[in-house]
């Protein structure tokens, strides 16, 4: 991902939510260190605790929406940052969830998690954590 192209994207109001397994000692998170978990470049906590990251199918318009609007990339991009990865040996990809309520269960069930869901969502058993 380039940091021009994060630059030339326009601030999408937030229609979705971060949240993380109730375990998780993070209450906020700021943008950028978001971008490094969702792309795969960041995986423990500062607690040194590993993050495993869930993700929605690409051509999900929630996942869409995440990408532009809570990390300032396009999906595409991220697609490409992991394929990268993976192809070359250096990182893997993001867990793929079919929807929103295997994403609040895998969630819910996995120590270090993290995901996303729309922003009108009840969610009970997770943490909704702040982008800064």
């Amino acid at each position: 991902m380039s940091l021009l192209a994060a630059a030339w994207l326009p601030e999408a109001p937030s229609a979705q939510q971060i949240i993380v397994n109730p375990e998780t000692e993070v209450s906020a998170i700021d943008r950028n260190r978001a971008r490094l978990i969702f792309t795969m470049r960041i995986n423990q906590w500062r607690n040194q605790k590993p993050v495993t990251v869930f993700v929605l199918p690409d051509d999900t318009s929630l996942h869409q929406s995440f990408a532009k609007g809570a990390l300032q990339v396009y999906p595409y991009q991220l697609r490409r940052t992991w394929d990268r990865q993976v192809f070359s040996g250096t990182g893997q990809a993001p867990r793929e969830v079919a929807n929103e309520d295997e994403m609040i269960e895998r969630v819910r069930q996995t120590v270090g998690a993290i995901g996303y869901i729309s922003d009108q969502r009840d969610v009970p058993g997770v943490k909704v954590i702040e982008v800064q």
